[in-house]
């Protein structure tokens, strides 16, 4: 059996902003990002070797970020704190779920 990651091992904590929609009274839909929560979490940092291979690809280096199962983060969400914002591709919750782990981008944030 699996231990389901404690919250001493999740030593950040995280403002989850979401996409939201809303009538604009004209008949369409505006969408603004609202904050709909935080959670504690565990950024994995890439390895050296993971880094290079991302640069010399082109690509962006997608880190994992390890959250408590159940955790309200979905596909779209952004992740803010510390002045680091990680916008959220994937989640994925293992047989076990001992933990949910966010496949996420770190963005690039203006002024920094």
């Amino acid at each position: 059996m699996v231990t389901p990651v404690g919250l001493h091992e999740l030593p950040r904590t995280f403002a989850v902003w979401r996409t939201t929609t809303a009538p604009d009274g004209a008949g369409g839909q505006t969408s603004t990002r609202a904050q709909v929560g935080s959670v504690r979490a565990r950024v994995s940092q890439p390895t050296a070797a993971e880094r290079v291979a991302a640069m010399q690809a082109g690509a962006l280096l997608t880190l994992a970020v390890y959250m408590q199962p159940a955790a309200d983060v979905r596909r779209g969400d952004e992740l803010r704190g510390d002045g680091e914002v990680y916008r959220v591709k994937a989640t994925v919750v293992p047989s076990e779920p001992a933990y949910l782990r966010a496949d996420c981008d770190l963005v690039d944030v203006e002024g920094q």
